[in-house]
């Protein structure tokens, strides 16, 4: 994983069912939009009963699974105990790279569709001009119905947490659940309607549009991107990552603009940083490539004076270095500099408050290579991280037990900090529950990693989830094992899945770093493939690199769920820690069998990196006659795995499944790679069908209420809200001391690059 998002979408759970299908396994290639390296928490939305989306406000789809239900679930992340026990630098610390991250966590709203900045402005300005009550007055007063008062909320928070109108767990689009004359008939109530009128008419018609190619992200005309201008297409892609890489340069931090004029192509390589200019320039006949810096400026700028008024606060050298490295990224477009940065960051061991920032994880890049801004701030627990130690103490000798020979494996592993965190702050389209990082393949591989365990996330990610299709015996267990079967399952995720596996490559000075007696497992010959100098894991497996990893890195938490050492770490054993070991794997069954199809669609295939690993897992589990899926009613599934199978035809399966799964990326063989991620991912009969029983069943994904810090004095006071779609809105309006210039600079940096997506 690599920003390795663990998606806690795998713990809903599901309903019964029993008309027996025969599942066939055949091949094909998904379009995947959505590239996620985070363990992440899933939960996918359900239409609202209410009289606001109408039956004629249906038109070419189903407009009800685009909206956010009024009874939205909205939890809170409880930081208070933690960040009381910071001291007063700590805090300060803290409340410097909270506001850094909040402010560059606006760039994803740019990264995401070219309306989200703008819908942005428009909410939050109306929000922050008066009193949620009084305006909630003024609506009821004026013939709103409350239902339509909470569809505005609701969408609005929807906005703010998913850092624009598509949803970060699935990449589909949101609307209001209302109608646009509903919806203006509110706003023109607020006090500030002469500043919001001119947003709203430039946004109406776009935010509710629900036409064919608009829907979800992805590569025009299927989808939509910001990452791209939109005549950008992946033979596009594919020849500017083929010229970066003879420059050796990476696209974390960049977004790709293409023009065209008289039959020349231009190609601007757009770095992302506060100063402005162009780096380089080459022309190859009618192409010319262009790198330029100042992607997002003046919001990269506050990110960098916010990190650096945390340097005086930093708690070493370390960190002071890694701070002013990162300072130096941001305002220079240097990837080198972040680079360096996360190299002090992974030597920056134990901290009290931990933190990382940047454009880490390629999520919504449909290309699979450019980051999405990211930034976190947490303070330790040190409970659940003394397991984590124990566990990373035993790693060496974890390793040995995957189905992989010590060629395919690290020269030395490199033993990570391992922490449980609980989360002050997390800004991006999401909030993950596990972490491993640096994504950057040179660094991993040769200087070490960490791992977090985001502690608070879990628990109230698990608040009002049901769980239908599953017997009462099995939801029952779910109910009673879900946490510390989820703990341990990120454990192993983010250590020994993400943290394993060696990339075979040729160096610059044609040696290789594998033996010539090295075998492939799978073919009993030398291995065939490997990487050259300049690719990458995700360079060369592209749009496939996110899910694939995913499912090895959860292949690797079920395989070594199975040993009771592990089990034992986590404080389980006899039938706690067989209880726990079942729950591990029916929970990530049914989470792709019961619930993965939430996240695809016919006609566009997997739209979420983690639903579509999951998926593949149940195949190749049902498959081997461990799970099994069956109808029982016209609108209900049911679920069973076989408990006595794990410990030999399951381990047996995911091991053979693992191993293939690791020569291939170890490799470099991407055409085998997606023969057989294809094979088990593609959705057909009796799927096809069940997807209608697992919408029905959808339960909204939960948003988080998240603290905001304020000085005061030569204090950092913490304030806290209520776990509701009221508090969820006040903390957003009281995030920002002067939100004025950040209007400014969202609505200006949307103008500007307007062209490019039209």
């Amino acid at each position: 994983m690599h920003f390795s998002r663990f998606g806690i979408s795998f713990v809903h759970f599901c309903r019964r069912t029993c008309h027996v299908a025969v599942i066939n396994l055949t091949s094909n290639i998904p379009k995947f939009t959505q590239s996620t390296r985070q363990f992440s928490l899933g939960f996918s939305e359900v239409p609202s009963s209410s009289r606001l989306l109408k039956d004629n406000m249906k038109t070419e789809v189903d407009r009800g699974q685009y909206v956010l239900p009024n009874d939205q679930p909205v939890v809170t992340l409880e930081i208070t105990s933690a960040f009381n026990g910071l001291s007063k630098k700590e805090k300060l610390y803290a409340h410097y790279i909270s506001k850094a991250s909040w402010h560059g966590g606006l760039v994803t709203l740019l990264q995401t569709s070219p309306e989200s900045g703008p819908a942005f402005v428009l909410l939050h300005k109306l929000f922050s001009a008066e009193d949620l009550e009084k305006f909630k007055a003024k609506v009821i007063d004026a013939g709103f119905t409350e239902d339509e008062y909470q569809a505005l909320l609701v969408y609005s928070c929807g906005v703010f947490c998913n850092a624009g109108n598509y949803k970060g767990f699935g990449d589909t689009k949101i609307v209001p659940n209302m109608e646009q004359s509903r919806m203006e008939g509110m706003l023109k109530l607020s006090t500030i309607w002469d500043q919001l009128k001119p947003l709203w008419n430039s946004l109406k018609d776009t935010l509710f549009d629900l036409k064919p190619g608009i829907t979800c992200l992805g590569y025009n005309p299927e989808g939509v991107t910001t990452y791209l201008s939109k005549n950008c297409t992946p033979q596009d892609t594919d020849q500017v990552q083929a010229w970066l890489k003879t420059e050796k340069i990476e696209c974390y931090n960049t977004r790709l603009f293409k023009t065209e004029n008289n039959g020349k192509i231009t190609y601007e390589i757009r770095l992302a940083s506060e100063q402005k200019g162009e780096i380089k320039q080459l022309t190859d006949g009618n192409i010319t490539y262009v790198i330029t810096r100042g992607d997002y400026s003046p919001l990269m700028g506050k990110v960098a004076d916010f990190l650096e008024s945390a340097t005086s606060q930093a708690a070493n050298d370390t960190e002071m270095k890694m701070l002013k490295a990162y300072v130096s990224s941001f305002r220079t477009g240097s990837l080198d500099d972040h680079k360096n940065g996360s190299r002090f960051w992974i030597k920056d061991k134990g901290p009290v408050v931990e933190t990382y920032i940047g454009f880490i994880e390629t999520y919504r890049d449909p290309a699979g290579v450019r980051g999405e801004f990211e930034g976190f701030v947490a303070a330790v627990n040190k409970e659940m991280s003394a397991k984590f130690t124990t566990l990373v103490s035993n790693a060496e000798h974890f390793l040995t037990l995957l189905p992989w020979s010590r060629g395919f494996e690290k020269d030395e592993f490199l033993k990570p900090d391992f922490t449980s965190l609980d989360v002050l702050t997390f800004a991006g389209s999401g909030i993950p529950a596990g972490i491993n990082i640096p994504n950057y393949d040179e660094i991993r591989q040769a200087e070490g990693f960490k791992n977090v365990s985001l502690g608070n996330v879990i628990p109230a990610s698990y608040q009002m989830s049901k769980t239908p299709f599953l017997s009462k015996e099995d939801a029952d267990l779910l109910q009673k094992w879900r946490v510390p079967a989820f703990e341990l399952q990120v454990g192993l995720h983010e250590l020994l899945g993400h943290g394993s596996g060696k990339l075979l490559r040729r160096g610059d000075d044609h040696t290789f770093n594998f033996p010539s007696t090295l075998l492939d497992p799978l073919t009993g010959e030398h291995p065939a493939s490997y990487y050259e100098p300049g690719d990458t894991y995700d360079t060369c497996f592209g749009p496939l690199s996110s899910t694939y990893e995913e499912c090895r890195a959860e292949a690797v938490g079920l395989y070594l769920s199975l040993e009771p050492e592990v089990l034992k770490i986590f404080g389980h054993e006899g039938q706690q820690a067989e209880d726990v070991l079942y729950v591990n794997w029916l929970s990530l069954v049914w989470a792709g069998a019961g619930k993965g199809l939430e996240v695809w669609e016919p006609g566009r295939g997997w739209l979420q990196a983690h639903a579509q690993a999951r998926f593949v897992l149940a195949r190749v589990l049902i498959q081997a006659g461990v799970a099994r899926m069956i109808q029982t009613s016209e609108d209900d599934l049911l679920l069973t795995l076989d408990r006595s199978a794990l410990k030999g035809a399951g381990r047996a399966a995911i091991g053979r499944f693992l191993l293939q799964l690791q020569v291939y990326k170890s490799t470099g063989n991407i055409q085998e790679a997606k023969k057989l991620y294809n094979h088990y991912s593609e959705v057909t009969e009796p799927w096809i069908s069940w997807r209608k029983i697992v919408m029905a069943n959808k339960q909204p994904r939960k948003m988080f209420v998240q603290a905001n810090t304020k000085i005061e004095g030569d204090e950092v006071k913490l304030k806290t809200y209520d776990a509701s779609v009221e508090g969820l809105i006040q903390s957003w309006t009281e995030r920002f001391e002067d939100p004025k210039p950040l209007y400014q600079a969202l609505l200006e940096l949307t103008k500007a690059d307007s062209h490019h997506f039209q």
